[in-house]
């Protein structure tokens, strides 16, 4: 590879003291996405990697491939809301999947709504949504639905009615500024408690110049609010909110039988939850009079453990916590309303590192649990009271994702793994000493067969001796130390990686000759909070030491070299690409960075970053600067001269990593100043050094954001752009 031509940016000397230290922050003024300067720099650099991307070989024949693999029928597992059934499925290469409904399992399904009406380039996409109980005499089934814009956290949220002859009405109810938020209908089915933001301060008035979702103002105050059908916004009531803690997320949920609103209360991404529950069953006197307000029982009232509703028995409550039991437990509380609460084990934490997920009611006196074993799906069939009665056999080692009622033995669960791209299975639990799955549903990816691949799981150690289990998935391919290596983490905020079927994955594998890996690093959640713990704050250290690690067990293996490996990661995961790359330039031959948390000293000023300093620490205190400071990308990019990494960066493969990083002008989530600030460090840094052969480029994406939503179009454009780079950065050659 040559050198490469950067766009020149310009340095600032803005400064600013941090408990007692000077840091530089000369790209400050990227954070003003609205400004002249920010647009003429997205242009330049999109200007800049569009010269380097059209030497790039491989790239339609990758896009035509993945496309062609990409295109089959996807469905979500039916669920059934008042007297029909309802379902997903994108037809195959869809932007959007299409909510269908239909009377029973075998009848015609008709379409209730498709997203891809709503927007003619696919970008608009349905977020959060909901269905009424349908307990009325009149059979009237409501649905309330979000719609984001360009890929943003935003949502409009749009109301339409169901009635019982099958009548589809779009209602004219619109709710704005609305935000990670369920919609909880109470049993009336007259409306539903909601999620909402003030208004940002910058998009007050705007109007139609600005778009939801480009804008920086910090999210807080979220409230409780409760819309009522048929009116408009303006009339809706305040429900809750908790203003001595402006960063907190409220969320809210009505009980099974309607008799409770239950509000949970979060400290950011903190796996922990505060839980006050008040009556409803005089909800209508509520909203007659203005001077009342819900009286809220302070049922948990402290941040230290989660506490998840499954259903209840009048004021006997079940709960999945994590109280005195890293791993998970089912628990209940015969009576909310008691002066002194008692939890009472129903079935208890799991043995080993086995991970209980999720506790779901069914057939009104049994429960279906989900289990995480060495990151794969285990699922079992206990009694209400706790008493285990059997497994539920799974094909194979994979993830199962279980929908059911406990108003009917009927259970559907999805199974994916990282060979077969998706089965539904269904179950009548009406006798279950005799029962077993059948197929429902069942995907095909055309031209793709499994048999000639492999998937694996393996064990490495770490840098300080913790065993680290990692899922290997190729042909069968000599262990000659030059197959391309796609090694992808994440390591954050209790979240799992669990096998799950990706086309374009599967292309790389399949005709570029390569090696899929992906490491359960510290941080995510495979083996229970302990796990997450270990990957957090000042532990931060121990997932790139993971990272790493899982590398140069690869290498030590004889599967690959380090020119031959390529990492990738998204947000959390984007942040552990950066950081590794800094850290460990030698390891890597490319590393693409998605979405990512690239500035540790101040993402907690923008968007809904505060949420975030439960997992990394508070860059405003003291002992969380310190070690932030450590790792935070645009902080520690090196350098060939005077710099501890300098001798790595002579590693006879081109210097620094083939780098590109990727976001969106929408993302609100993790604002595109992030990325922006990265690659302009990095060029500065890196790029004009002779012996810097590998490019540094950044993508970034027009009426895209942090990921949720994004059009089929988008998401097989970006996979073309990203493999393709990936394997000229690999010298791998495209097979057919």
């Amino acid at each position: 590879m040559a050198s490469f031509e950067y766009p020149s940016v310009f340095r600032s000397d803005h400064q600013d003291i941090l408990h007692g230290r000077v840091i530089a922050d000369p790209y400050r003024w990227l954070e003003d996405p609205d400004s002249p300067e920010t647009d003429a720099f997205v242009a330049a650099q999109n200007e800049c990697s569009a010269k380097v991307f059209a030497n790039v070989p491989y790239r339609d024949e990758f896009l035509a491939r993945n496309t062609e693999m990409f295109n089959y029928a996807k469905y979500s597992a039916p669920a059934k809301h008042g007297e029909r059934y309802f379902f997903y499925k994108n037809d195959g290469l869809q932007n959007q999947a299409v909510l269908y409904m239909q009377d029973s399992l075998t009848s015609e399904p008709t379409v209730l709504l498709d997203p891809n009406t709503l927007a003619e380039d696919g970008t608009s996409a349905l977020s959060g949504r909901s269905f009424s109980e349908a307990k009325t005499d009149s059979g009237m089934l409501y649905f309330a639905y979000g719609v984001s814009k360009g890929g943003s956290d935003w949502q409009t949220v749009n109301v339409l009615a169901i009635h019982s002859d099958g009548t589809i009405k779009h209602l004219d109810d619109t709710l704005e500024w609305v935000k990670f938020s369920s919609f909880a209908w109470t049993h009336d089915d007259k409306g539903f408690f909601y999620s909402r933001y003030p208004t940002p301060k910058t998009l007050k008035g705007a109007g139609e110049d600005k778009s939801h979702g480009t804008e920086t103002d910090l999210n807080e105050n979220q409230q409780i609010w409760y819309h009522r059908i048929g009116t408009p916004q303006s009339e809706d009531r305040l429900v809750f909110a908790y203003p001595e803690k402006p960063k907190y997320y409220l969320g809210s949920e009505v009980s099974e039988d309607g008799q409770y609103l239950l509000v949970t209360i979060s400290d950011g991404c903190k796996n922990a939850n505060m839980v006050h529950i008040a009556p409803i069953s005089d909800f209508e006197s509520f909203l007659l009079t203005d001077d009342v307000d819900l009286q809220f029982h302070k049922l948990v009232d402290n941040m230290d453990f989660s506490y998840n509703y499954l259903f209840n028995n009048d004021k006997e409550l079940f709960f999945l916590t994590n109280l005195n039991a890293p791993r998970n437990r089912v628990v209940k509380v015969t009576d909310y309303t008691a002066q002194e609460l008692v939890w009472e084990e129903v079935i208890p934490e799991p043995e080993g590192t086995i991970v209980l997920e999720a506790a779901l009611p069914v057939r009104q006196d049994m429960l279906i649990c989900t289990f995480m074993k060495d990151a794969s799906s285990l699922v079992s069939i206990y009694t209400q009271s706790g008493e285990y009665v059997r497994d539920i056999v799974l094909p194979s080692i994979g993830s199962a994702s279980v929908s059911c009622k406990r108003t009917s033995p009927e259970l559907f669960f999805y199974f994916t793994s990282f060979l077969y791209p998706g089965t539904i299975y269904r179950e009548d639990l009406t006798d279950p000493s005799t029962s077993t799955p059948t197929v429902f549903r069942e995907s095909t990816v055309p031209g793709f067969s499994p048999e000639g691949f492999e998937a694996k799981q393996v064990w490495y150690t770490s840098k300080d001796g913790t065993p680290i289990p990692m899922f290997l998935i190729s042909k069968d391919l000599p262990r000659d130390g030059n197959n391309p290596v796609y090694l992808y983490g994440y390591g954050g905020f209790n979240i799992s990686l669990t096998p799950y079927f990706s086309a374009a994955r599967t292309v790389f594998m399949q005709h570029f000759n390569g090696i899929i890996a992906l490491p359960s690093l510290r941080g995510g959640g495979e083996y229970g909070e302990e796990w997450h713990q270990a990957g957090t704050f000042g532990n931060k250290q121990n997932v790139f030491d993971d990272f790493h690690s899982a590398a140069e067990y690869l290498i030590a293996e004889g599967y690959t070299k380090p020119s031959k490996i390529a990492i990738h990661g998204g947000s959390n995961g984007g942040l552990l690409v950066a950081a590794a790359a800094n850290q460990r330039p030698d390891l890597f031959g490319c590393a693409v960075g998605a979405v990512g948390v690239m500035d540790m000293l101040r993402f907690h000023k923008f968007t809904v970053g505060h949420g975030w300093t439960t997992d990394y620490g508070n860059p405003d205190e003291p002992e969380a600067f310190e070690y932030l400071i450590k790792y935070s990308p645009v902080h520690n990019v090196p350098s060939f001269e005077d710099h501890p990494v300098s001798p790595l960066l002579e590693n006879g493969h081109g210097g620094y990593p083939a780098t590109l990083l990727t976001t969106g002008d929408h993302d609100d989530r993790v604002v595109p100043l992030h990325s922006l600030k990265l690659i302009a460090e990095l060029q500065y840094r890196l790029g004009s050094h002779p012996n810097q052969k590998n490019p540094l480029l950044i993508r970034i994406e027009t009426k895209a954001g942090h990921g949720a939503g994004k059009p089929t179009k988008k998401i097989l454009e970006e996979a073309a752009d990203v493999y393709a780079y990936m394997g000229w950065a690999l010298g791998a050659t495209f097979t057919a």
